[in-house]
């Protein structure tokens, strides 16, 4: 059977298999998570900007676009709020496949279950099955893959698929076709991380919409190369280098690895935080004056490196992707750092930008051989008075192994959510996810709660 087929009859199955309540659990935090993220994200220039751009066929279609709750097609609402959920870089991660799961799977999975109108179970189950399909696969394609293709952008063709044809009704040999079919559609190249270009979140919107397609072309009949994964001349041939496809399909179906996802605590790449919460760390254990730093060296693995080290960030995205502006800024604060830490008037903080010169970042050796399985980082602090301090972080706050509480899922959230909503309106939407089993129409749900006369900004 071809890794397509068996992924394929996963998915077709997931309506029937019973699930226990701690995995519905662990979907309705991704759920929350992603509206937290894509709520406020929505309001951003790259979401506005392709919305605009498909204003012509805004209006046609049942599903929501956020924050305000605009009409469109599955797939432009899937593109739009993919795009958003993306933007704020505070969306979720499957460590072990540096993947950020929420933005095409569940943009995808809302687009669709709001034009076919489900209930709340039905959307959680779907949103269960394109995490596990495409987490599975996005682990045995890196760390290769991840050299030059951001997993999110490619991987995510594949849980936005597997989603899209659950929420769809298709069948096994459907689901396959439509996940060979998006197998030659993903891409998303690295280059996007090294700019303020706009072409990153774009990535996650995309792997959204095609997804969305790619299952919708499958129920039409249109059909792919069922051996796409596997071939010579396949995905995992052509994006990686050794990739076991037998440990893909491990298990499949016996367990669940949406149990494993991280929700971020900061809102910056993920190969930063445990930098950030290393210094928070230390700042609760020491007492010191921030004006007597010397020199603060950090040490991570190498990644951190190659996507992260840029001592002069001139813009918001730029700063988002700097070590050592977050690492000034977590000296600064002494917290978990939100968007408004990277908002224009923090970039030429006097005490952030003279901290920021002070950093040097190198490869801990400990750290990079527990990546991708850990993130970690070292960070030392030399005083002038000659005192030498250190804070370890094994991993991230966040992580499956350091997780936030759902009450900490929930000030994120309503951090995030109630500038755009007020405190009520987000609160209210909040209550409702916790208890999204209970939902019977999508449909409903978004109407109730997504209209331009609740925004509050």
């Amino acid at each position: 059977m071809s890794v397509a087929l068996a992924y394929g009859e996963f998915c077709e199955k997931m309506g029937a298999i019973k699930i226990e309540e701690h995995i519905f659990h662990h979907a309705k935090r991704a759920t929350i998570d992603w509206f937290a993220s894509t709520i406020p994200g929505g309001l951003e220039t790259p979401a506005k900007l392709t919305f605009q751009a498909l204003k012509e066929e805004i209006g046609n279609g049942a599903s929501t676009i956020l924050p305000a709750g605009q009409k469109t097609t599955p797939r432009n609402a899937a593109l739009i709020n993919g795009t958003a959920s993306h933007t704020l870089e505070f969306d979720d991660i499957f460590r072990a496949g540096l993947y950020h799961p929420g933005s095409p799977v569940i943009s995808a999975v809302l687009a669709l279950a709001d034009a076919n109108d489900v209930s709340g179970e039905h959307f959680l189950r779907a949103v269960i099955a394109g995490y596990e399909v495409s987490n599975r696969i996005a682990s045995v394609m890196v760390p290769a893959h991840y050299d030059f293709w951001h997993t999110t952008a490619t991987v995510g063709f594949f849980g936005a698929t597997a989603a899209s044809s659950f929420i769809l009704g298709s069948n096994a040999e459907q689901t396959a076709h439509a996940l060979a079919t998006s197998a030659s559609m993903a891409a998303g190249l690295q280059q996007a991380f090294q700019s303020d270009a706009m072409t990153k979140p774009i990535h996650a919107g995309r792997a959204a919409e095609g997804g969305v397609l790619a299952a919708s072309l499958a129920r039409e009949g249109i059909t792919g190369v069922l051996d796409i994964f596997e071939a010579d001349r396949g995905f995992g041939r052509a994006m990686s280098d050794t990739v076991d496809w037998v440990r893909a399909l491990d298990g499949l179906g016996s367990y669940f690895t949406i149990e494993q996802i991280t929700q971020k605590n900061h809102a910056a790449c993920g190969h930063v935080h445990a930098i950030i919460d290393a210094i928070i760390q230390l700042k609760m254990e020491e007492e010191f004056e921030i004006e007597t730093i010397e020199q603060i060296t950090i040490g991570s693995y190498q990644k951190v490196l190659d996507i992260c080290d840029n001592p002069e960030p001139v813009s918001t995205n730029e700063a988002k992707f700097s070590a050592q502006f977050c690492a000034a800024s977590a000296f600064v604060k002494g917290r978990s750092l939100r968007t408004k830490d990277f908002l224009q008037n923090n970039l030429k903080d006097p005490l952030v930008k003279n901290l920021l010169t002070k950093v040097v970042l190198d490869v801990d050796q400990k750290c990079q051989k527990a990546f991708p399985n850990a993130r970690s980082a070292k960070v030392k602090v030399r005083l002038r008075n000659g005192v030498e301090l250190e804070s370890f972080a094994p991993t991230r706050k966040g992580d499956p192994d350091h997780p936030m509480s759902d009450t900490e899922l929930s000030e994120k959230y309503m951090d995030l959510v109630q500038i755009v909503f007020g405190e009520e309106n987000a609160r209210l939407l909040l209550e409702e996810m916790w208890t999204f089993e209970r939902i019977t129409s999508m449909r409903e749900f978004n109407d109730k709660h997504f209209d331009e006369s609740r925004l509050r900004i």
